[in-house]
């Protein structure tokens, strides 16, 4: 095994130990009410992140703390894809270009 590999081999299980420890974090989605509740079919988790938003991530604003602190791996996929977007572009114009 080279030492490119071995580094591949690392840095894999280091990502994959990172991600399934946020998985095992995660809170549990979709978690509704007793049955006899008035509002047994509504999720409670607007509740708890309206309760916790400012105490857990410490941002003032709920909606900025569920995008960017609850929601990071989603707000980091879309920047990627955009980012992969406006790469593709790029490249095709400059190949135009020539």
């Amino acid at each position: 095994m080279t030492m490119r590999n071995a580094a591949g081999v690392i840095f894999f299980a280091i990502v994959a130990v990172f991600f399934i420890f946020s998985i095992l974090s995660l809170h549990p989605f979709g978690d509704f009410g007793e049955e006899g509740d008035k509002y047994y079919l509504e999720p409670k988790m607007d509740d708890y992140i309206i309760d916790n938003a400012q105490n857990e991530t410490g941002a003032n604003n709920a909606v900025t703390s569920v995008v960017f602190d609850y929601r990071g791996f989603d707000t980091l996929g879309e920047a990627t894809v955009l980012f992969t977007a406006v790469a593709g572009v790029i490249l095709i114009f400059r190949r135009l270009g020539k």
